[in-house]
């Protein structure tokens, strides 16, 4: 087993002589073969080994499933969205009610993005300005107004353990001025999101420069060179194919401080989580296992399949042995597509279910290779999936 670069079993060595902030990172072991990273995550709602996912409870609710069930699986972080819950039950009203842990009733850490990708992609509906975003709510047409310190100062009263600074995320494709014009903006917004963040608050910064090189390392150099708890990449699940986010990921990675947790915003499906943890990636959010799984799509070790195939109508035995998970295993494929023909909402619960445990495991068996050197292995073990 090798810890911090030793042939050696001590106890897990801290990068800080003393935490910096609510929010702090420890490696604890790295792959010889791959540069992978293992760590621990300390937050105020407990700590979290790393590399994580964390599932996406968009409106303080990770779709069809409790928080009971995600801490049975396996998942001790969560991520939330700013833009949502401030326009509903809003956060004043969320601080009121003991903040976001009290309503969700979940016990460990949250991180909340900060709003930013959702109103950028109100295309119709809202005006950029250095200043911030001007836009019409979705619910009820309502003018908002976003800017680096109110999205800093929302998340700060839903009261959640991981703030994101508000950036500027184009969609892909976009040319090359409109890449740079939007990381320097999320530079000066992340430097104003720095100073008003609360004394304590725990905020991460984001690299963006779209698929250009030379702009990912001048944004990693930059939002490297401000004092975050955190550094994530953002704007590399925005559109782009998979032969372009993964070089972007493989060459932004390895520029932020090594001494803090690295986070790839968005991305999630199993292969790309693989390779980007081999880049150095700790932590990721997606809601690709529960969005497929209400769409009838499961993941398995032989590839992700139809729930709603013809040839699951009579099928008893699951959809491939090593995804037989035991809370699971009474429901049979022939059943779980019965339910999604009657429209019956326990259907979309079960595979939402499913999927989220691959997803816990698929976590689980990173640590572990990275842990004892098994990662060809494991690469093996997930090639289809």
């Amino acid at each position: 087993m090798r810890r911090n670069g030793e042939d050696t079993n001590p106890a897990p060595r801290m990068w800080h002589d003393r935490p910096v902030s609510a929010v702090w990172w420890e490696q604890t072991a790295e792959c010889p073969t791959t540069g992978a990273r293992a760590g621990r995550l300390h937050t105020p709602h407990g700590q979290v080994d790393t590399p994580l996912f964390m599932p996406v409870g968009t409106q303080g609710t990770v779709k069809g499933v409790s928080s009971e069930d995600l801490e049975a699986m396996g998942f001790r972080q969560v991520l939330a969205n700013t833009y949502h819950l401030s326009l509903r039950p809003g956060e004043d009203r969320v601080a009121r009610l003991g903040g976001l842990h009290a309503l969700m009733g979940w016990n460990g850490p949250i991180l909340t993005d900060s709003g930013g990708y959702q109103v950028m992609s109100l295309s119709s509906m809202r005006q950029i300005s250095d200043d911030g975003v001007a836009f019409r709510s979705h619910l009820d047409g309502s003018e908002r107004f976003l800017s680096p310190e109110i999205s800093v100062e929302i998340q700060a009263k839903l009261g959640v353990d991981i703030s994101m600074v508000l950036d500027e995320c184009p969609p892909f494709p976009c040319e090359r001025a409109e890449a740079e014009a939007a990381m320097r903006r999320t530079h000066a917004w992340a430097e104003r999101s720095r100073r008003a963040g609360a004394p304590g608050q725990a905020l991460f910064g984001i690299v963006q420069g779209g698929v250009h090189p030379d702009l990912r390392s001048e944004s990693a150099r930059v939002i490297g060179g401000m004092d975050f708890a955190g550094y994530a990449i953002g704007g590399v699940s925005v559109g782009e194919p998979t032969e372009m986010q993964r070089p972007v990921v493989a060459h932004t990675a390895p520029l932020l401080p090594a001494n803090k947790v690295r986070y790839l915003m968005g991305v999630g499906h199993p292969s790309d989580i693989l390779h980007a943890v081999a880049c150095g990636i700790d932590m990721f959010d997606c809601v690709l296992p529960t969005r497929m799984a209400r769409h009838g799509s499961v993941y398995t070790l032989r590839g992700r399949v139809n729930v709603m195939n013809e040839r699951f109508a009579e099928q008893s035995a699951h959809w491939e042995s090593g995804s037989i998970f035991p809370e699971l295993q009474r429901y049979s494929p022939a059943y779980i597509r019965h339910l999604f023909k009657a429209k019956e909402t326990l259907g979309p619960r079960l595979a939402t279910l499913h999927n989220l445990r691959f997803y816990a495991r698929l976590m689980a068996e990173i640590r572990e290779a990275i842990w004892h050197g098994t990662w060809p292995q494991l690469m093996e073990r997930y090639a289809a999936a």
